[in-house]
């Protein structure tokens, strides 16, 4: 008789639950920043001894490090603080934007440690030229990072568009179709390092990497576990984050708030449609509106917009308001659908925050329908200055490792 139970897995062996233990225990002392053998043991369930004889392997292979003793204030022998190692695997994240380059490396603990931007325009450029640009910016950071005894265990690439399978199907911004990133940008990479291990490589969606960075990094760590970001750059990108996961969607494609239509009849939109969202709160439709020529370039443009929305400039204040009037609108659907604890407003939008919010708060409120949005700006936040892309992406490594030491430590030793 046929029924539709999920097959059972096989039944873990030793080896599987000490791989499982050892990721566990490695958890546990970065979650909690630093503690005891025995502060561990009490958190994750295992006996001291079972913890003991796993952190001896954490710190052999160079995951943790002993940081002094510790005394609990009651009887018997101090104990011996952990914390996760400042040297040894860390995450690389790359992040190609439409008018920049950004490269970071993340230590186990989170920290950023080497950060590096190229402002350059990548659109109208061949793909492999820009990869190879973040490539070159990769190796120096990688080099970097090797000064403080850091050494990348994969890299990340977060990209402006439809991400899956290490291919962007679809980069309306970039005018790229159907480019293999993860095995370009590998192979760039190689070319530079050529006497070394080729560096295993991933990618994604740059609005999602930005998400994932505000959830590690930002408003996550306050507790924050279900929040819309929304990126604003030259395009607008967002991300759905529920219950501390992110939410892909069938085809991984979740998030493209950006391509939202506000008027059927409006302008056309480089994806193809007319009015999409970008085109009337988009960084060139920003500038634009406030009589700002957009090929100022990216970071210059807006802050010539900040500027004279400082100085009360009625052209700057009005392309702000009405921008702002149509993220609310569109932003309020997503509220009415999902429910999230907060929206995020990061990139552009975060550096015109103060202006900007006020007329979204309204729509909000106004279009909200359970009610419980008030113009008191709670719910609706700037990003964190450490929720980026970059990091984000770097991040998504540094989980990998954590998530199973003991693969790293294999390969590292193949």
């Amino acid at each position: 008789m046929m029924n539709n139970l999920t097959p059972l897995a096989p039944k873990a062996d030793k080896a599987t639950v000490r791989r499982h233990n050892l990721s566990l225990v490695l958890r546990a002392v970065h979650d909690v920043g630093e503690a005891t053998r025995a502060g561990v043991a009490a958190h994750v369930g295992l006996t001291r001894a079972a913890v003991s004889s796993l952190v001896e392997q954490l710190l052999e292979y160079g995951f943790v490090a002993e940081w002094g003793k510790t005394s609990s204030g009651q009887a018997g022998r101090p104990g011996t603080v952990l914390k996760v190692s400042r040297s040894g695997p860390a995450g690389l994240g790359v992040e190609i934007n439409i008018d920049y380059i950004a490269v970071c490396v993340v230590d186990l603990a989170g920290t950023d440690r080497v950060r590096l931007v190229e402002h350059v325009d990548n659109r109208g450029v061949q793909p492999s030229e820009v990869l190879a640009r973040a490539a070159r910016l990769a190796a120096r950071a990688i080099g970097s990072a090797a000064e403080q005894d850091l050494v990348p265990a994969g890299a990340h690439v977060a990209l402006p568009g439809l991400v899956t399978g290490g291919t962007v199907r679809q980069a309306p911004n970039l005018g790229w179709q159907r480019v293999a990133v993860e095995g370009l940008f590998a192979q760039a990479l190689l070319a530079l390092r050529p006497a070394h291990r080729p560096l295993p490589v991933s990618s994604d969606n740059e609005a999602n990497a930005a998400a994932l960075a505000e959830l590690w990094f930002g408003a996550g760590t306050e507790g924050v576990r279900s929040f819309l970001y929304l990126t604003g750059e030259i395009g607008i990108g967002g991300a759905l984050v529920l219950g501390g996961e992110l939410l892909r969607g069938a085809h991984g494609f979740a998030g493209e708030i950006g391509h939202m239509v506000v008027d059927p009849e409006g302008p056309l939109c480089r994806c193809g449609a007319h009015g999409c969202l970008e085109q009337y709160a988009g960084q060139a439709a920003l500038l634009g509106a406030a009589g700002i020529d957009a090929d100022t370039g990216g970071a210059q443009g807006v802050a010539e917009l900040g500027r004279r929305a400082r100085r009360g400039d009625l052209s700057a204040l009005s392309a702000i308001e009405r921008a702002g009037r149509q993220l609310g609108v569109v932003v309020s659907g997503a509220v009415n659908l999902f429910d999230p604890e907060a929206v995020m407003l990061g990139g552009v939008y975060r550096e015109l925050m103060e202006w900007l919010a006020p007329a979204v708060d309204r729509e909000l409120a106004l279009r909200v329908v359970s009610g419980l949005w008030s113009e008191d700006g709670k719910r609706l936040r700037a990003a964190s200055s450490l929720g980026d892309a970059a990091r984000g992406a770097a991040g998504v490594i540094v989980r990998e490792v954590l998530a199973d030491p003991a693969a790293y430590a294999e390969r590292d030793a193949g």
